[in-house]
């Protein structure tokens, strides 16, 4: 069956998340974006894990669990702080498992390295490769995902705390790495660009904090929803079952551009060379972003798609451009009551920005509203690129035109 899964969330139990981030809330905004598989998030905290053991049943012998209809697999993310070869490393990874008996040895074994219980995301002294022989010690059926691999900060290409190859981060175990997250700031035309990661499936997840956040990136699968069966699918990189993925416009995401967000500079990788990699207001050196290290480890040129790649979808959120056809903040009551309604005549957001005829878009919403979710379908927008943790800011309907419909109000 053909569905959409976000395998990446945290709860509320990890830092600066929203407190509706709790099984109900997930479930019901799950239906409202249309995704029909999530991942828990934070498997390794131990009040989670109560409330999802009281709340999730069983989907069978499928490795995933059910409530309200909505499917859920257990996954965590572990942030890994220490020193190999006299370097720092900060590296973040995603972990998948088809059991609660199986997330309880794995918390045993973390335990030893560091406190799990102090926040949904576990920062422990555990390094990448150390942490792949005592998960893959335990259960061959753990699937180990390096989680936004290009974040400057915390991944495993970070410009600022990461490696320039996967088998430098997680040794004899990189063939175990079969699927690399790509996270809100790239998209999978720049992982083409590296030919290592040939083979290996690129999975996009909202990393979400808040509920309405889920689905903003997500994969979209035609098999069974059996946990065995997508780790199969993602192993092999089955084109027939692993469809496409649904993108951020990668320019949208906090750190696409190099910056310094002190003196307000968003930089380009050229003009980052052109200033030495120093701020051009205050000397200090710029947050080198994904498009930058993307080109320093890339022997591929821009456009280069390689075979068997999966195809990927770029999409603005719905509530973004609903916010945009009406001059209102995102955050507005205006725009989430027009969301929900917008999203009751179809169903879900997935169904809006990706199968709904442009037909029958333009025949039941306000005619701007249709026009802006046509014009993301075709990229036909604007973007002022995000840097240094700032998001990029998405113009859908241009200066020009907005200018002229003022006007033509009075």
């Amino acid at each position: 069956m053909k569905f959409v899964a976000d395998f990446h969330i945290h709860s509320r139990y990890s830092r600066a998340t929203s407190r509706d981030m709790c099984v109900p809330e997930l479930s019901r905004w799950a239906k409202l974006k249309g995704v029909t598989l999530l991942g828990t998030g934070d498997i390794t905290h131990h009040l989670w894990t109560q409330e999802l053991k009281a709340a999730l049943a069983p989907a069978g012998k499928t490795g995933l669990f059910l409530y309200d209809g909505i499917y859920f697999i257990l996954t965590g993310e572990i942030s890994s702080i220490y020193s190999q070869n006299s370097k720092v490393y900060r590296v973040h990874n995603l972990i998948m498992l088809p059991s609660f008996e199986l997330a309880a040895e794995v918390n045993r074994m973390l335990a030893t390295y560091g406190n799990i219980a102090s926040d949904g995301r576990p920062i422990l002294g555990l390094s990448c490769l150390r942490l792949a022989e005592e998960l893959f010690k335990i259960s061959q059926d753990i699937m180990l995902v390096p989680a936004h691999a290009w974040t400057p900060w915390f991944s495993v290409f970070g410009s600022n705390s990461g490696f320039d190859t996967l088998e430098e981060c997680f040794g004899k175990y990189t063939e175990k790495i079969t699927a690399l997250e790509t996270g809100l700031s790239s998209d999978p035309a720049m992982n083409w660009r590296l030919s290592k990661l040939d083979k290996i499936s690129l999975i996009s997840n909202s990393d979400s904090h808040s509920p309405s956040r889920i689905g903003r990136e997500a994969n979209v699968f035609d098999c069974g929803l059996d946990y065995w069966e997508i780790k199969k699918v993602l192993e092999t990189k089955d084109k027939s079952r692993f469809l496409y993925t649904i993108e951020f416009f990668p320019e949208e995401g906090k750190y696409h551009y190099d910056g310094h967000r002190s003196c307000g500079q968003r930089l380009d990788p050229g003009e980052t060379k052109q200033h030495k990699g120093l701020c051009p207001a205050c000397g200090k050196p710029v947050t080198r972003g994904v498009m930058y290290r993307v080109q320093e480890l890339a022997d591929r040129p821009k456009d280069f798609v390689p075979e068997g790649a999966i195809p990927y979808k770029s999409l603005v959120p719905l509530d973004e451009i609903i916010a945009a056809s009406r001059g209102l903040s995102k955050s507005s009551k205006a725009v989430m009551a027009d969301y929900e309604e917008t999203v009751r005549q179809f169903g879900s957001e997935f169904n809006i920005m990706v199968e709904a005829s442009l037909d029958s878009l333009f025949n039941k919403l306000p005619l701007r509203l249709a026009e802006g979710i046509k014009r993301v379908r075709e990229g036909r927008i604007k973007i002022l690129a995000g840097y240094d943790g700032e998001y990029g800011i998405i113009d859908i309907f241009g200066a020009e035109e907005k200018k002229s419909e003022q006007l033509t109000l009075f």
